[in-house]
C-alpha cells in the first residue's frame, strides 16, 4: 500500500500528518509514504528528517473565507492539481490522506480526478477551506473536536508524536524536574507561547513571578527563541524561575509542570488534554477566533480555564491560577477531566479509517 500525504505548511498541519505516516509505518514497515509539500513551508526540513519521501509542488495560497478572490482559485490551482497527479501516478497511491493546508487541496483535487480514495483530517475547531471542500468528496472525515460541523465528521482526535502519547507524566516527573533544575516537589507552572513564544504572556509572567515565587511555585518560561530572556534574581531558599529560549524536549516539561499557561492552538489543546496536564489557555486575539474555540470543550469538560489575552494580567493570575497551583485537590480533579476529554490514539484510528476507505474503494 502506499499513502500520500497532503498537509504542508505550518507545523499544525505536518506533526499529525507525520504521526500518521509513523502509526502506519508501525503497523505495516513495508508501507509506502510520500509527503506533498511547496518549497515555503516547513515540510521541507521536518519530512526529510524523519524519514519520509517529499514531493513538492507549486503553492496556491487559499482565502481563508470566501471571498471574490476565490473566483480566481481553480485557474491558479490548475498547474498544481497536474503536479499532485503526476506524483499519485507515480507512487501508484492507494489514498491520500489530507490535513488541510496549500497542498490539501490540490491533492484531494488530484485524487477525486484518478480516482484514489481521500481521508480527511481537521485538527482545527473551525475548518479551513481546503478540507471543506476534500470533505465532500469522501466520507472519511477524522476531526479533534466532538460538535464538528464538517461532514460525515468522526471524533478522534489529533494524531500526536508518540513521545507525547505515550507519556506518563507522574511516572517521568521525577527525572524531569531533574533534567531542568527544578524542585522535585514544589508545584511547577509551565509558560510557553508556542515555538515562538508571545510578548503578551511573557510580559505578565515576568511581573507576576516574584508573587508566585513567594506562594511557593516555581516556574519554566519558554520565552521563544527571538525574545530576550528576562533578568532573573533567584533569591536563596526561593522556589526557582527557569526562564528558557525554547524547549525541545516538550514530553519532558509536560511531565515536570502541574499547570500550563499558553495560547490556545489545536496542536497544543490535544497534547495537554492527551496527557492530563491542566491549562490557562489564551486564544491568539488574531484570525478567526478558531482558537478559543479549539480550548473551549476541554474547558467545559473541567481540564482548564480560558482568558481573553486583553484580561490576561498579573491580577488575573493570581486570583485564578495560583489557587489551583496551591490546591492538589483540584489540580488532580482538573488534570483528571483534561486526560478524559482526551485522546491519545487518534493515529491509530486514522490508520484505521485509511485502511477503511482503501478497502471501500477495492469492494466498490
Amino acid at each position: 500500500m502506499h499513502v500520500v500525504l497532503a498537509g504542508g505548511g505550518t507545523a499544525g498541519h505536518i506533526e499529525p500528518a507525520l504521526a500518521l505516516a509513523d502509526a502506519l509505518r508501525r503497523q505495516d514497515p513495508a508501507v509506502g509514504i510520500t509527503a506533498l509539500g511547496t518549497e515555503r513551508g516547513l515540510e521541507t526540513r521536518l519530512v526529510p528528517e524523519r524519514g519520509y519521501d517529499l514531493e513538492l509542488i507549486p503553492a496556491v495560497p487559499l482565502p481563508r473565507k470566501p471571498t471574490p478572490e476565490l473566483i480566481t482559485v481553480p485557474g491558479r490551482l490548475r498547474g498544481t492539481i497536474k503536479a499532485a497527479e503526476q506524483v499519485l501516478e507515480r507512487t501508484g497511491a492507494d489514498c491520500v490522506a489530507g490535513f488541510g493546508g496549500y497542498v490539501a487541496l490540490p491533492g484531494y483535487l488530484a485524487a477525486k480526478r484518478l480516482g484514489v480514495p481521500i481521508v480527511v483530517h481537521e485538527a482545527n475547531a473551525r475548518p479551513g477551506l481546503a478540507n471543506k471542500i476534500g470533505s465532500r468528496y469522501t466520507r472519511f472525515v477524522a476531526v479533534s473536536t466532538p460538535d464538528s460541523k464538517l461532514r460525515h465528521a468522526r471524533y478522534v482526535g489529533i494524531p500526536l508524536r508518540r513521545s507525547i502519547a505515550t507519556l506518563d507524566r507522574a511516572a517521568a516527573r521525577t527525572e524531569a524536574r531533574a533534567a531542568f533544575g527544578l524542585d522535585a516537589n514544589l508545584p511547577t507552572l509551565l509558560v510557553t507561547g508556542g515555538s515562538q513564544g508571545a510578548r503578551r504572556l511573557n510580559e505578565v509572567v515576568q511581573v507576576i513571578a516574584p508573587a508566585l515565587q513567594r506562594s511557593g511555585v516555581q516556574i519554566l518560561h519558554a520565552v521563544g527563541p527571538k525574545n530576550e530572556l528576562p533578568r532573573v534574581d533567584n533569591m536563596p531558599g526561593m522556589p526557582p524561575y527557569l526562564p528558557v529560549p525554547y524547549l525541545d524536549r516538550m514530553d519532558l516539561a509536560y511531565a515536570a509542570a502541574d499547570m500550563m499557561l499558553c495560547r490556545a492552538g489545536a496542536m497544543t489543546v490535544a497534547e495537554l488534554s492527551a496527557v492530563g496536564l491542566p491549562a490557562a489557555y489564551v486564544p491568539l486575539p488574531i484570525g478567526n477566533g478558531e482558537q478559543r474555540l479549539n480550548a473551549q470543550p476541554v474547558v467545559k469538560a473541567g481540564g482548564g480555564l480560558i482568558v481573553d489575552d486583553a484580561e490576561l494580567t498579573p491580577e488575573w493570575i493570581q486570583a485564578n491560577v495560583l489557587p489551583v497551583l496551591t490546591d492538589p485537590h483540584r489540580l488532580y480533579e482538573m488534570s483528571r477531566c483534561a486526560a478524559e476529554f482526551g485522546r491519545r490514539d487518534a493515529d491509530e484510528l486514522l490508520v484505521k479509517m485509511v485502511y477503511e476507505a482503501v478497502a471501500a474503494r477495492r469492494q466498490g
